[in-house]
């Protein structure tokens, strides 16, 4: 039999935020690699367009319009996906927010707040319930499962005047770190995917910025931003059987960015 560790056929994924960005290039790949999709999202015209596009590839596509920000909509969100999709094999917490300030003494608790219940209560929320199936899926006799969240360069790298980005950013590290080696015995694997500058809604702004390109992009190893579909080899691998030993890790994808 021919080896093929990353047909996707049979599998289904969810990917919070996988309506646009690097959310919707990681979706993109695991359709064409043969994974039903399950897409949340709060912007139902964005659902739709990516629902479309997915559905291209020939597989099984259900959109929902999730805040993962609030707890019981990813609570009844998770629990509507499994009874469409029968299962969910990888979650992807992608969905985040940015928000800064001119400096660290300005940062307002709103901006704080705000950046958190998305970016970690948001991912917390997720993997509890995508946690709950998967534990349960074992114990019926059907282990196995990959979580993965979308964290950042900014978890390691110096993030002035994004105190609270960076912050939310480190902790889902160690959320996944904690969760790799309490469901490991189910089966399930957790790990982290950290972009480095990449060219999507929420860096808009510094895609036009001459000054911003220069000093900054002129860095990155490769001399360009990072685009949305360099995310989609990754996700596939996470979410085959060619990841099955392997949890706990962090992916840092940046252009070489960090080490130059």
């Amino acid at each position: 039999m021919a080896y093929k560790p990353f047909d996707l056929t049979g599998k289904v994924a969810l990917v919070t935020g996988g309506n646009g960005g690097i959310g919707l290039g990681m979706a993109d790949a695991m359709a064409q690699a043969g994974a039903a999709i399950v897409i949340w999202g709060t912007n139902a015209e964005k659902n739709a367009a990516a629902e479309d596009q997915l559905k291209a590839h020939g597989v099984k596509v259900v959109t929902q319009k999730i805040d993962v920000a609030d707890e019981a909509q990813v609570t009844a969100g998770m629990a509507e996906a499994v009874g469409k999709m029968g299962r969910v094999d990888t979650v992807i917490a992608n969905a985040g927010v940015g928000g800064g300030a001119k400096s660290f003494a300005e940062f307002s608790t709103e901006t704080y707040r705000r950046v958190l219940s998305v970016n970690l209560d948001g991912v917390f929320f997720t993997f509890r319930e995508a946690c709950k199936h998967m534990v349960e899926r074992a114990g019926a006799g059907d282990p196995g499962g990959s979580l993965v969240v979308t964290s950042s360069l900014s978890a390691i790298d110096g993030a002035a005047r994004n105190e609270a980005y960076a912050s939310t950013k480190g902790a889902v590290i160690s959320m996944i770190r904690a969760i790799a080696v309490e469901h490991a015995r189910y089966g399930v694997r957790a790990n982290a995917i950290l972009p480095g500058w990449i060219a999507t809604d929420m860096t808009a702004g510094a895609q036009g910025n001459d000054k911003f390109n220069d000093a900054v992009i002129k860095r990155v190893p490769f001399r360009r931003w990072g685009e949305p579909e360099d995310f989609g080899g990754m996700a596939v691998y996470l979410a085959s059987d060619a990841s099955s030993f392997h949890t706990g890790d962090s992916f840092l994808i940046d252009g070489g960015y960090a080490i130059f």
